[in-house]
């Protein structure tokens, strides 16, 4: 929750060890990463309670920290047996069995807290006592635990004293995200040490008055008192709102702002002729271009006859038909004289572009070529792996223009990459590269700036779409191309059917026998020394017996046995185990992975897409834009390990031809883990967009778009894309009527240093994500 520091923040600025003490400051910036005063106070509560409201069980996330207000049931120490010192058991209740009468020990209101040599937590934590508890949240033999949770009594007469301190009468508490080094009311604490301290003529408030006094909201300093310490839960919501609304208006601003800029840079006008190399690559399709596809190819083609440069982003469920419209659009630009660059995030999936542009083009790929049409152009890949003879020949046909359409990897970012002319630069699955190497490829010359297509089959739902692509134009390509067959999708859980294991090795057989081909993908690669010695079902079994490293542990099972969830399924275990099935015992197999050498994956890919191979384990090397036709049968396994939208992106590797097709879901998982959710999403529907916003809801926006994505922490703060739509319409007008009147922003000072401080390098990534 973190802002970047930035030196124009004024008293926001300050370090945090000047104000609450290097050994607080320490354990801030270690476990949240926060720096600074501002880092502090832009560290939202997460919710509100009110003593004596106790806070319901039900609705807690299981594997997950939380804190919880609760009430002591009763406390019990004893000696462990197998090693020396004492465990304290500490149940705690939500009361929400009261009203049906079934307060029973182990009742689902209650909760069992396990202390190890925690003769304070005995003292303190008596039977009656309300308190603040801080802790992740497991289940063990269908009860909830907490081991070794941080505490704090809410009572009057409490001796910490720190959250009374706090909290006056009918005053709401604050419950901060937190850590277990970290805990709520610890952040609660160093919150009140900093709030009188701040001298607020300093601090530049990035929301201008108008819009301020437009929406009824308070001034800065009294929003950031509301926010901590509110009078009333209405007091919270309301600031909650000035800061989601100013968050709103930075970001709308700064694409707005974006996209004026781009506006007024000039581009090479690329309005094609009518009988070019696209017109008779249109006559040589084997089908027809779907509705959504002609209408999205219009507005493409008028984009790039205009004189400014084209921002679009090209977005489709998978399997929609983006690689057509793109071609299209390539093939518009050489019909004008210009070159087309497709820049690909891997060495497997350039080599399909190229592969599936020659075969789609035939003769019209080979200009100058015996067999090739004289009309036609020349398509050339460049990737980093390539022997030095073959790149010099690809460097000279780009430089001399023989070249119309560039494949490539990064290799395309190297300064020794020259373009005759490069007019259009296509992107596929932008999200892969950084927002310097996109541009260090579109602004290479001094001459006019390249359209720009950016393409990606991850569905966006609308509301995000707004949000963080507001400098682009959006298509969107709706259906299927016609002769695609349905995907039906299925769950295995193995700890409920361990039968079901052999059943899927003889399924994917029979599905070889049958002339098709078929994937095994596993979450990592794996070493021959992690492949535990069973079967995926026995794996299962003993997970279900085994309480979860980190959970409380029971009378007897204080020594827990190692946990099996963390043998992953791996492409080494599971080629282990297909080498042991007698089902798959002449089925022609082949590992791949990212471990490989480029070449070697390249050549498994050829293989596998010319039906030499029947088997293919992998990982999730394919998920993107691996094309074979003939594979109809997918297995994801451990699929728990695997976020919803990497799941529907593989099973899109699948039902890609004429065949109907079907994809495992296979889970070690008990039914009721949180990620059984996930994937039974992913089971129940194929419409990608549905399952967008599925996704949306289940992780919320930021970690799907922004830096959480890849373990970092998320771009948005407070903004929730999917919820704050009438806020993001409202700030994007707003930023409008700003910059119309004041483009540069010298007048809105405040909100300029703010976007200045909040567009850091994660967050320019952000914005310009495709």
């Amino acid at each position: 929750m973190a802002t970047p520091s930035h030196p124009r923040r004024g008293a926001l600025d300050t370090p945090l060890p000047k104000v609450i003490g290097a050994q607080s400051a320490k354990a801030m910036s270690q476990a949240l990463g926060l720096e600074t005063v501002g880092d502090l106070l832009d560290h939202v509560p997460r919710r509100l309670v009110h003593r004596g409201e106790l806070t319901s069980f039900e609705d807690l996330e299981m594997e997950s920290h939380a804190t919880v207000v609760a009430e002591v049931v009763s406390v019990r120490t004893r000696k462990m047996r197998s090693r020396r010192g004492s465990i304290t058991e500490v149940t705690i209740t939500d009361r929400s069995g009261e009203a049906a009468d079934f307060l029973y020990a182990g009742g689902v209101d209650r909760m069992t807290l396990s202390f190890f040599n925690a003769w304070t937590a005995a003292r303190e934590l008596s039977e009656g006592t309300h308190a603040l508890f801080s802790g992740k949240v497991t289940r063990y033999g269908g009860k909830l635990t907490m081991t070794n949770p941080h505490y704090a009594p809410l009572d009057q007469d409490d001796e910490l004293g720190a959250l009374d301190a706090m909290a006056h009468v009918g005053r709401p508490i604050a419950v901060y995200p937190a850590t277990a080094k970290v805990p709520s009311d610890r952040i609660a604490t160093a919150v009140r040490t900093v709030l009188p301290g701040i001298d607020w003529s300093t601090v530049p408030d990035p929301l201008p008055l108008g819009v301020a006094d437009r929406h009824g909201y308070t001034d800065l300093p009294t929003a950031y008192e509301h926010l901590h310490l509110p009078p009333d839960d209405r007091s919270w919501y309301r600031a909650k709102a000035r800061f989601r609304h100013t968050e709103a208006l930075m970001l709308q601003t700064a694409l707005v702002r974006r996209r004026r800029a781009v506006q007024l840079r000039m581009a090479p006008v690329l309005d094609g002729r009518h009988d070019g190399v696209q017109s008779r690559f249109e006559a040589r399709l084997p089908f027809e271009l779907t509705p959504s596809q002609v209408t999205v190819g219009e507005q493409i083609a008028e984009d790039m006859a205009r004189e400014h440069p084209m921002n679009r982003l090209l977005q489709g469920d998978v399997g929609a038909g983006k690689t057509v419209v793109a071609l299209r659009a390539m093939l518009q630009a050489v019909d004008s004289g210009a070159q087309a660059a497709l820049l690909a995030p891997t060495e497997v999936l350039a080599a399909q572009h190229l592969a599936s542009i020659e075969a789609a083009l035939g003769p019209l790929a080979h200009a100058g070529t015996l067999g090739g049409d004289p009309e036609g152009t020349n398509v050339v890949l460049l990737t980093g792996s390539m022997p030095q003879s073959a790149r010099r020949r690809a460097l000279l046909a780009i430089a001399s223009g023989e070249a119309g359409i560039v494949i490539g990897t990064h290799a395309l970012l190297s300064d020794t990459v020259q373009f005759a002319g490069l007019g259009l630069v296509v992107v596929d699955e932008q999200h892969r590269f950084g927002v310097e190497q996109r541009d260090r490829l579109r602004d290479a010359g001094d001459g006019p700036v390249p359209h720009l297509l950016v393409m990606t089959a991850t569905p966006i739902p609308r509301t995000v779409a707004m949000t963080v692509f507001g400098d682009l134009d959006v298509s969107v390509l709706e259906g299927l191309p016609a002769g695609r067959q349905p995907i039906s999708t299925h769950v295995v859980g193995l700890q409920e059917h361990p039968s079901w294991e052999e059943r899927i090795f003889a399924r994917a057989r029979e599905e070889v026998a049958a002339g098709r081909q078929v994937y095994f993908v596993a979450p990592k690669i794996g070493d021959d020394d992690e492949v535990p010695g069973m079967t995926l079902a026995e794996s299962a079994a003993l997970l279900a017996q085994t309480p979860p490293a980190g959970r409380s542990a029971r009378q007897g099972d204080e020594d827990n046995a190692p946990d099996p969830a963390e043998s992953m399924v791996s492409t080494v275990w599971l080629s282990e185990l297909v080498a042991r099935s007698p089902e798959l015992a002449d089925v022609r197999t082949a590992v791949l992975h990212g471990r490989l050498e480029a070449q070697e994956k390249t050549g498994i890919m050829e293989d596998f897409a010319a039906g030499e191979i029947g088997l293919l384990v992998c990982t999730t090397v394919v998920e993107v834009g691996v094309d074979v036709p003939n594979a109809t049968f997918m297995v994801v396994f451990d699929a728990d390990r695997f976020g919803i939208s990497q799941l529907h992106q593989l099973r899109g590797r699948i039902g890609r031809g004429s065949h109907a097709s079907t994809c495992l879901l296979v889970t070690r998982r008990e039914p009721d883990h949180p990620s059984r959710e996930r994937i039974d999403a992913v089971a129940a529907t194929t419409d990608g967009f549905e399952l967008a916003q599925v996704d949306l809801t289940l992780r919320r926006e930021g970690d799907i778009l922004g830096d959480a994505q890849s373990g970092g922490r998320s771009t948005l703060r407070l903004l929730r894309a999917l919820d704050d739509i009438k806020i993001i319409e409202s700030a994007r007008a707003e930023a409008g009527e700003i910059l119309d009147v004041d483009p540069s922003l010298e007048r809105h000072w405040g909100l300029a240093l703010a976007i200045e401080a909040y567009l850091d390098e994660d967050t320019e990534k952000y914005l310009e994500r495709g």
